[in-house]
């Protein structure tokens, strides 16, 4: 989902969510993964609901105005957010992923006037990527 660079992430949450198909050994593709781990950026009470609803478990962190709203109310403030810390260390390989396609300038800066030149620029560097994970003699 490209959306302009001033955008936030958050409110594309659920579209990027719906777009998601994980691939199995056969079949078709699943459209639910059995977990979720984002930044606190995406702790909301919208999205923690939707993937309730789809019964997808949040790796997510609460927000400290957030958590403490909910002290502040006391029982009626509800439970602490389930967080598993394990599965969230996973979320390094994404941002690792973030950083080396922001190495170029061009990518990491939006110098692209238009979305699809932005976008090819995206698919350029994901093949560069790719080819060298494909040659590497490690």
């Amino acid at each position: 989902m490209l959306t302009p660079g001033q955008a936030g992430d958050c409110p594309q949450f659920v579209t990027v969510l719906n777009k998601i198909r994980v691939p199995g050994p056969v079949g078709r593709p699943r459209t639910r993964p059995a977990a979720v781990a984002a930044d606190k950026a995406y702790s909301s009470k919208a999205n923690r609901s939707h993937l309730r609803r789809r019964r997808i478990t949040a790796v997510i962190p609460e927000k400290n105005d957030q958590q403490a709203n909910r002290k502040r109310k006391g029982q009626a403030g509800g439970r602490p957010v389930g967080f598993d810390p394990q599965l969230y260390r996973q979320r390094n390989t994404v941002e690792r992923c973030f950083q080396k396609i922001k190495t170029w300038r061009g990518l990491a800066t939006r110098y692209d006037k238009t979305p699809e030149s932005y976008e090819a620029g995206l698919h350029l560097r994901g093949s560069i990527m790719w080819l060298k994970l494909l040659t590497s003699t490690t």
